[in-house]
């Protein structure tokens, strides 16, 4: 087992840049996730640490060597892909034991290491079979096995569940976690999947357009996002970006009003008609009460720009997707594009049309530069 170091690793193609400055150090045994969308060098950098991609500049460290011109095969890691790469012809048994066979392990500690990682991924009974014979999951674990049976210094795993339907992948993740935990090999593992990073990762490397855009344990970045590519794309349904313009003291979100506190007033630096990005997530908006469709809006409620713990604002129900413990609610601000994702019990009963009083919690509303999407409020420092 060894630590994982990267010292501003850059990597070009002809004159497209897929990562610039990464940056980061993944002590001994530790499992850590890069996320991100589709194309934000995610797969480049774990390749890069493979060596199967050549860094255009910077260093990259195992341990305490320098792998920068040491050859993959040489660099003492596991990696498991997307596509499960195992050989047709060759039972589940030979499968695993490939890589030792190669490396002219003694027969009899290969036997034993079959065995082991056997039992671990619950494969006995399927030591004969060929992998067309398997089911998805059981390729993957097979997959798995083989790098597991190396005992490499380093596990890579680039998207390993993606292929793996809905149920089974939840059941594959969760034997992951509790490999890693037995095991203690320090893994790095890309995924597109919020879900995956938050539940697997002892810490997080989110990326976009191939910079690093935070890193931190999955809690403490849902609970505190840098920015608002962070903020929008960890969470479940993903956080509400809500367009507002700075006027007369409080927040214009399409002509309702959201107030601005008196820490937001102190912190913030306010112009007359500067506009921000807010954003507040769905387990943060409460829903008030229901107003049918041929009811109006109250202009009581739309005029109401008093300071005070909550702020309110009418939107119209458009989706309405019942999930059995909870029903989530897509809705809009009238008159615009703006949506909501809004969170409510089982027994809330709503249809399309339907208008509601949504209570925003301002304690948990964070405020964003337009053009940047950099976070203004809360401050890093509270």
């Amino acid at each position: 087992m060894a630590s994982v170091s990267l010292e501003s690793i850059k990597r070009k193609f002809n004159n497209f840049t897929a990562i610039e400055d990464i940056t980061f150090d993944i002590p001994d045994g530790e499992f850590w996730v890069l996320v991100g969308p589709s194309g934000c060098g995610k797969s480049t950098i774990l390749r890069t640490i493979a060596g199967l991609e050549t860094a255009t500049s910077g260093k990259l460290y195992i341990g305490d060597k320098l792998m920068n011109n040491v050859p993959a095969r040489q660099r003492d890691v596991a990696m498991v892909f997307q596509n499960y790469a195992l050989y047709p012809h060759m039972s589940v048994a030979e499968n695993i034991a490939f890589g030792l066979r190669m490396r002219k392990v003694d027969p009899k500690i290969i036997q034993e290491r079959v065995q082991t990682v056997a039992r671990s991924l619950s494969l006995e009974h399927l030591l004969e079979r060929k992998p067309k014979q398997l089911s998805g999951g059981q390729q993957q674990r097979v997959a798995l096995g083989r790098a597991i049976a190396r005992q490499p210094q380093v596990f890579l795993l680039d998207e390993p569940l993606s292929n793996l339907d809905a149920q089974l992948r939840d059941d594959t993740r969760a034997e992951l976690k509790e490999l890693h935990q037995n095991l203690g090999i320090t893994t790095i593992y890309v995924t597109h999947d919020q879900v995956e990073a938050m539940t697997l990762a002892d810490k997080i490397v989110v990326l976009n357009r191939g910079r690093i855009q935070q890193i931190g344990e999955p809690q403490f970045i849902y609970a505190k996002p840098a920015n608002r590519m962070v903020a929008t794309f960890l969470g479940s349904p993903p956080m509400n970006i809500l367009p507002a313009k700075y006027m007369a003291g409080n927040f214009d979100v399409n002509g309702q009003v959201i107030p601005i506190t008196a820490k937001m007033q102190e912190k913030l630096h306010l112009r007359e008609g500067q506009d921000f990005d807010l954003g507040v997530r769905p387990e943060n908006i409460l829903i008030n009460e229901p107003h049918r469709r041929d009811s109006g809006f109250p202009e009581s409620r739309t005029q109401k720009t008093q300071r005070e713990e909550f702020g309110k604002l009418i939107v119209e129900v458009k989706v309405v997707e019942p999930l059995g413990r909870e029903t989530l609610i897509r809705a809009g601000l009238p008159g615009s594009g703006v949506m909501l994702n809004v969170q409510a019990g089982a027994d809330v009963h709503l249809r399309p049309g339907d208008r509601l009083l949504l209570e925003v919690d301002l304690s948990k509303l964070f405020v964003f530069d337009t053009e940047t999407g950099d976070r203004l409020y809360p401050q890093f420092s509270e």
